[in-house]
């Protein structure tokens, strides 16, 4: 098997199976916080956490197929090491900042939702007048 092509195989093999663990894990984690975010309306946190998971699966997936045109390919079994490596840790970087991303928007609504129960909290019926 040409080098180009091995180095090719694993790096989309390791990087797909990553996107693929990391999209489930924030899939299933994630719903809490939507659940929070959305007043308990379940319904609701499903739908936004599986449209959120899909965008996740299209950037990711986009960059790594993307990715894989840049940099020398490999031509030796030590150089479909380094490529691999090079390239699967660029990709965990996307997935990682993807992550946190993804983390600080799901506080991001979680607190508006929080600010949102506590001024209806702190509300005042108006007052029923006299007849």
């Amino acid at each position: 098997m040409n080098h180009t092509i091995l180095g090719y195989s694993l790096y989309l093999s390791i990087s797909i199976a990553l996107t693929i663990w990391v999209a489930r894990t924030l899939h299933k984690n994630g719903k809490v916080f939507l659940v929070d975010a959305f007043h308990g309306r379940e319904d609701m946190a499903d739908s936004v956490n599986h449209l959120l998971v899909v965008g996740f699966y299209l950037i990711n997936l986009g960059f790594i197929t993307m990715a894989l045109r840049s940099g020398v390919p490999p031509v030796t079994v030590e150089a479909v090491f380094v490529y691999v490596s090079t390239k699967v840790g660029v990709a965990m970087l996307v997935l990682g900042g993807m992550h946190f991303f993804n983390l600080f928007n799901f506080d991001k609504m979680r607190r508006k939702a929080k600010r949102s129960e506590a001024a209806a909290a702190n509300e005042v019926p108006p007052a029923i007048p006299h007849l």
